[in-house]
């Protein structure tokens, strides 16, 4: 089989490599669609370490080739869904009380595709603990929706739950890329009352609106705590982290109340220190909360995620807005999102089903 792959650091392109093989517990899947992700560029540019000839992507929706033999309700032809962290649930750290299961074997050790093995840009992917990861995709959810479930949808809804967020809160999103976004929307749906997003971009500024923020605000109009403080009279309940460098930590810190939360979702490069001033702190004495996580895996997250969808309650298939056609075309989608055209919200690459 054929996939699109990270030669070494800053060279991608096209290898051949035998079609991958399904143990007992595993399948193997057929990619319908793909999305791509800056996770991937940046693994790319060596944010991984210097991987050879490693298949990229790690967001899927495709179709089951085949099972192992201990597989049971998934089945050769089912259309699924692929969450991007797909655990070992063997280990026993999966089973601790309220453990992220995206740690199994250590530190973001459920995170297979890219990190250990070879993603979902090529003809073939492999997928463990198949009956575990995979979702069938519902009637009356799309493609383009399901495919935002894997990713997106789900490490902003990870930010959401580690906010806390509560009734009434006034809720800061910092970014509003695809997951900050989603963070807007998932802050909404758990009830905040005032959402700010952060951010620049004009259809990014306006699709945010539309899935929840009150406000806009822009680095490019002042510092950001200050023109926080101007805008609500004071500090906020909680803040996402959804974009930027480490220095939105201390921004955030600046912006909190006490007893607030800083729920981080950013990706960081292993370049960045993270630092602050103690006073932004309250010199630790502020009762603030600093969590950060990488988004659960598995298929009933994914599964939950499908049925806010399914009923309507928000359509994050609108992200979607530069679509490629054929698996021929991943290389161009991954240039896309590497160069990020100004208009650039997500770029998608759609294979079908024949």
């Amino acid at each position: 089989m054929k996939g699109y792959a990270m030669l070494e650091i800053n060279k991608a392109g096209w290898v051949e490599k035998p079609k991958p093989v399904a143990g007992p517990l595993d399948a193997i899947v057929r990619p319908v669609a793909v999305a791509v992700c800056t996770s991937d560029t940046h693994t790319l540019h060596g944010g991984a370490g210097d991987l050879k000839n490693r298949i990229l992507g790690h967001e899927a929706v495709g179709i089951v080739d085949e099972v192992g033999s201990e597989v049971k309700r998934i089945k050769p032809g089912d259309l699924v869904v692929v969450n991007c962290v797909t655990p070992d649930w063997s280990a026993l750290s999966v089973q601790e009380p309220n453990e992220n299961c995206s740690h199994d074997h250590g530190p973001l050790a459920s995170f297979k595709f890219l990190f250990q093995k070879d993603g979902v840009f090529a003809e073939y992917f492999h997928v463990n603990y198949a009956d575990a990861n995979l979702a069938i995709l519902p009637e009356g959810v799309s493609v383009e929706d399901a495919l935002m479930t894997t990713d997106m949808m789900s490490t902003a809804f990870h930010g959401v739950e580690n906010a806390e967020i509560k009734y009434g809160d006034t809720v800061v999103v910092y970014g509003i890329g695809p997951v900050g976004l989603m963070a807007i929307a998932g802050a909404a749906l758990a009830g905040a009352g005032r959402i700010i997003g952060i951010g620049t971009r004009e259809n990014c500024a306006k699709l945010a609106r539309e899935y929840g923020a009150t406000d806009i605000i822009s680095y490019k109009d002042g510092d950001i705590p200050t023109q926080i403080k101007e805008l609500c009279g004071g500090l906020v309940d909680k803040v996402i982290l959804a974009g930027g460098t480490c220095d939105c930590i201390d921004d955030s810190l600046k912006m909190v109340k006490p007893n607030g939360i800083i729920s981080n979702i950013v990706f960081f490069d292993p370049s960045e220190t993270v630092s602050f001033p103690a006073t932004d702190w309250h010199l630790g004495m502020g009762n603030v909360t600093i969590k950060s996580g990488f988004c659960p895996g598995g298929a009933r997250r994914i599964e939950r995620l499908l049925e806010l969808i399914k009923h309507g309650r928000v359509k994050p298939g609108k992200m979607l807005n530069y679509r490629f056609e054929g698996l021929e075309s991943i290389p161009e989608a991954v240039k896309v999102m590497d160069e990020k055209p100004r208009d650039l919200i997500k770029p998608y690459v759609y294979i079908g089903d024949k």
